[in-house]
């Protein structure tokens, strides 16, 4: 298969810190966080948000466990290896995924020898990053590793600048494995890890900004808009602005705990893996990052605890002709309660949040609170069997798995309405709220699924020479669909509940090396059809029928050509795909002193003529937000046909690196780059242009005697390029505003566009010691 390995020689060199840079080392792979809480994963132009609650396009194992990526893409210490699996995986272990999957290790204990290592890296924009791991072998048969990490940096080196903050981050790790190995046929490992992850990162904003709030002049028939109530100033890329009121903050503190042996039986070995994870995840946020209402934030706050336990054991046969194979059976559970609470206002008119219409006894502005929650339950159990069959130069293997997967999803939402000090409710104090619920959202016949998938693969390798393998793949993989959360009540069932996702892949590569194995080379050409591709479409305005301003499926019909939209929503649906591509790489040492590695990956991956929710507020067909917030056509979100792209990300991308060494006795200078290219591409999804994107990062520094030591002298970004890598469509608007007013429907404007850029030019130095 397909394959990218970054060892922890390499990480550490190319200092890695933060697991999503292990990007820059795989073409066609983007790990990014555009909000601040969600890590999305996108290979071979499949992505996946991790708030559509379903399996991952691209599964992520720690120490061989499948851990979700809001964990694994932390800062990354004492690691032994990271391998980029590409294509669709689960048929040997752990979970089906479609599009990959990305093994992290860490380093275990040395039974020999005392060794270890100790780092430590600043830079000139506030970053630091202290790590180190040490063995202490105790016997031949007992050992310990113990490694720690202290790391803080600016996130996306953003500063709000009407809060007068920057985004910063802080990450503290421990992690401690015990080796045993009583004989050369057993050997177990025991590792407990400690992370604390505390996050401050704005959204940013460019744009104009506004003053979305009118003047009371707008019942005259003349809005002007009103100089108090300003969204920002003028925000540039290079600004590196935000401009929401409120913090965004998000914690987590997990614990790992992670068994794995391997018992040589003679014929045959017999492997166990298991895991036990509690993470507890906060997150406090201004759901108005672009401050469309001024002087007024929307408040939410999140807590999700949850607890995953895995374990799998696996058998398979140790020889290398013949027939041969092996079987395994796995299981996980996730469990744990989602409490959610935040402010769910809304707005008769553009006016001033806090205060009254003009010339009236009526509020501005309808208070309520929303409490959600959303309890949490899935399980997994799955067989597979496997073969193997080599006879010289041919390799045959394929297998299946049968999954049980069982899902129960449904939400309980508590809604307070007031208090109204201007206007209670009548003969109530001017405190009083009034408590409605709670009330479960999710209609009965959409709380709970089961599927029962099966998934499998086969491999046929050929050795064509010595140094010459050419292979060819299949694969097909399932995913279920899931169940929204805390979703807008009285909406379509297509809008909550998505069906199952089936994809079928083809892959044909060569493999080998030249020049007495000075060059080593691959190449891969794949396509993949994907039915009901699991998707995610952020920020869409919806409709629905309502009573007092909320959802209610007892309210009135809605009538999109004059009802105002009830505010924005993410939603999960399906659509067809096809991804097709190719995908290269050479790695070379010319001589002893200069390594070079160049790889390079070209994927189409569109969309099907699907149907899709979208913004499309006149009426085009095409996603927009061109004018006033509305639904086009009769149900609850506008609805575009696409082929686009099933990413934000371009069709090509390029990673290189190099390494050149002038020995000089006992010490080595040296020179390193690393590189990537993303060409410049356009987004039907956001009507954007993007900019192509050349990411230089350069280090110059010295070995010691026997590499015992290493200086080094950096620059990321040394071009300085600031280029979006993300933007939203149109201005953010009120996601709570339901602006009808005596000249019409006037939304809150903020006159700012989300994005994410890329970091600016940051320097400085690492001091690593190796014993």
């Amino acid at each position: 298969m397909s394959v990218n390995v970054a060892t922890g020689e390499q990480i550490q060199k190319f200092n890695i810190f933060d697991a999503k840079d292990v990007q820059q080392l795989a073409p066609g792979l983007e790990l990014t966080n555009t909000t601040g809480r969600n890590n999305t994963t996108t290979l071979r132009g499949v992505t996946f948000d991790p708030d559509q609650g379903t399996a991952p396009a691209v599964q992520v194992y720690y120490n061989e466990v499948p851990t979700d990526a809001q964990t694994a893409y932390t800062a990354l210490y004492d690691i032994s290896q990271i391998e980029i699996l590409r294509g669709p995986q689960g048929l040997l272990r752990g979970l089906s995924a479609p599009a990959g999957s990305i093994t992290i290790g860490t380093r275990r204990p040395n039974f020999d020898t005392i060794e270890g290592f100790m780092q430590s890296t600043a830079t000139d924009r506030a970053g630091y990053n202290v790590q180190g791991g040490v063995s202490l072998p105790f016997s031949d048969t007992l050992a310990i590793r113990v490694a720690g990490l202290v790391d803080g940096n600016r996130l996306n080196n953003v500063t709000n600048v009407n809060l007068g903050e920057r985004s910063r981050s802080r990450t503290e790790s421990a992690r401690i494995t015990l080796g045993w190995r009583p004989s050369d046929a057993l050997s177990a490992y025991l590792t407990y890890q400690y992370l604390t992850a505390d996050n401050r990162q704005f959204q940013q904003v460019v744009g104009s900004g506004n003053e979305p709030v009118y003047s009371p002049a707008i019942f005259v028939g003349f809005p002007l808009k009103d100089p108090s109530f300003v969204s920002g100033p003028n925000l540039s890329p290079s600004d590196y602005g935000a401009v929401s009121e409120g913090i965004f903050r998000n914690q987590n503190e997990t614990h790992l705990v992670n068994l794995a042996f391997d018992y040589d039986l003679g014929g045959s070995t017999l492997s166990f893996v298991g895991a036990h994870q509690f993470s507890k995840l906060k997150i406090q946020r201004d759901l108005d990052p672009s401050n469309a209402v001024p002087n007024y934030i929307q408040a939410s706050k999140v807590i999700t605890p949850y607890k995953v336990d895995t374990a799998e054991l696996r058998w398979s046969t140790n020889n290398q002709e013949g027939l041969g194979g092996g079987l395994g059976i796995f299981y996980t559970k996730q469990t744990g309660t989602t409490i959610v609470d935040q402010r769910n206002d809304s707005f008769s008119f553009p006016l001033d949040p806090n205060g009254l219409i003009p010339g009236t006894t009526i509020p501005n502005r309808f208070p309520v609170g929303v409490h959600v929650v959303v309890p949490v339950y899935t399980r997994t159990w799955s067989f597979n069997a496997n073969l193997r069959y080599k006879t010289g130069p041919l390799t045959i293997e394929g297998g299946v798995r049968y999954s049980i997967l069982k899902a129960i999803q449904t939400t309980q939402q508590t809604l307070d309405l007031g208090p109204f000090p201007d206007f209670p409710f009548p003969g109530a104090p001017a405190d009083y709220v009034l408590t409605v619920g709670p009330t479960e959202i999710i209609p009965a016949n959409l709380q709970k699924r089961v599927n029962k998938p099966i998934t499998g693969g086969v491999t046929v390798n050929y050795a064509l020479a010595d140094t010459m393998n050419a292979y060819f793949a299949y694969g097909h993989s399932f995913r279920a669909g899931s169940t929204g959360v805390s979703v807008p009540a009285a909406i379509s069932d297509d809008l909550i509940s998505t069906r199952a996702e089936k994809t079928d892949s083809f892959e044909v590569g060569l493999k080998g090396s030249v020049m007495d194995r000075k060059i080593n080379y691959s190449i891969a050409a794949f396509y993949q059809k994907f039915n009901g591709f699991l998707s995610r479409f952020t920020a869409i305005q919806y409709n629905c029928p309502e009573i007092n301003g909320q959802c209610d499926a007892t309210g009135p019909a809605i009538n999109n050509a004059i009802d105002s939209t009830n505010g924005g929503f993410d939603f999960n649906y399906n659509a067809n795909a096809k991804v097709k591509g190719i995908e290269a790489s050479i790695d070379a040492r010319f001589i002893d002193t200069w390594d070079m590695n160049v790889s390079a990956a070209y994927t189409r991956a569109r969309f099907s003529n699907a149907l899709v929710p979208c913004n499309d507020f006149d009426g085009s067909g095409s996603p927009n937000q061109n004018g006033t917030p509305k639904i086009t056509g009769t149900g609850n979100v506008s609805y575009c046909r696409t082929s686009g792209r099933m990413a934000e990300v371009p069709d090509f991308s390029l990673t290189a690196n190099t390494e050149l060494r002038i020995p000089t006795g006992d010490y080595t200078p040296f020179i390193r780059a690393l590189f990537t290219y993303r060409p410049g591409f356009h987004s039907d999804q956001v009507n954007y242009d993007y900019r192509s994107r050349e990411l230089l990062n350069l280090f110059l520094g010295v070995r010691g005697p026997d590499s015992r030591w290493e200086l080094t002298a950096f620059a990321r970004n040394l071009l300085n390029q600031k280029r979006i890598t993300n933007i939203s469509l149109g201005n953010g608007i009120s996601p709570t505003s339901q602006p009808l007013g005596p000249t019409g429907a006037i939304p809150y404007d903020s006159g700012y566009r989300l994005v994410n850029v890329m970091n600016p030019r940051e320097f400085g130095a690492t001091l690593n010691f190796k014993w």
